[in-house]
C-alpha cells in the first residue's frame, strides 16, 4: 500500500509540473499545450485515488480542503479540455483561458501545500 501510496504522488506531482510548466513554458505568447491536458487528467483521477487510499486509512481526511482541490481541479481539467479543442477547430486560445489553467494549477498546489 505504502507503493501504491508513493506512485500516486509521484504521478500527482507530475502532473502539477506538467500543468504549470506548460503554462510558465508559454507564458509570452500563451495558450493550452497537450501536456497541460494531460496533466489536468492526471491530477484529477490521481487525486481521486489518493482520496480513496486516505478515506481507507485511520487518520481523519480533511473533506473542506478536499472539495477545494477537487473544485480547482476540475476548473483546470475544464478550461485545459476547452482550450484542446478550439486548438483542435483551428481556433485560438483566449489568453485569459491558457492562464486560467496555469492559475489554477498554481493555486491548487498552494491549497495542497500550504492548508494544513
Amino acid at each position: 500500500m505504502d507503493f501504491l501510496h508513493a506512485l500516486l504522488v509521484f504521478l500527482h506531482i507530475l502532473g502539477a509540473a506538467a500543468i504549470v510548466g506548460g503554462w510558465l513554458a508559454t507564458f509570452k505568447t500563451p495558450t493550452v499545450g497537450k501536456f497541460q491536458w494531460y496533466g489536468g487528467i492526471a491530477q484529477l483521477v490521481t487525486g481521486l485515488l489518493l482520496v480513496a487510499l486516505a478515506e481507507m486509512g485511520e487518520d481523519p481526511v480533511n473533506h473542506a480542503k478536499i472539495a477545494v482541490k477537487l473544485l480547482l481541479g476540475v476548473g483546470v481539467f475544464v478550461a485545459a479540455l476547452i482550450g484542446r479543442r478550439k486548438l483542435a477547430r483551428g481556433g485560438e486560445v483566449s489568453t485569459g483561458l491558457a492562464h486560467g489553467v496555469g492559475g489554477l494549477g498554481l493555486i491548487a498546489m498552494a491549497v495542497a501545500v500550504l492548508w494544513q
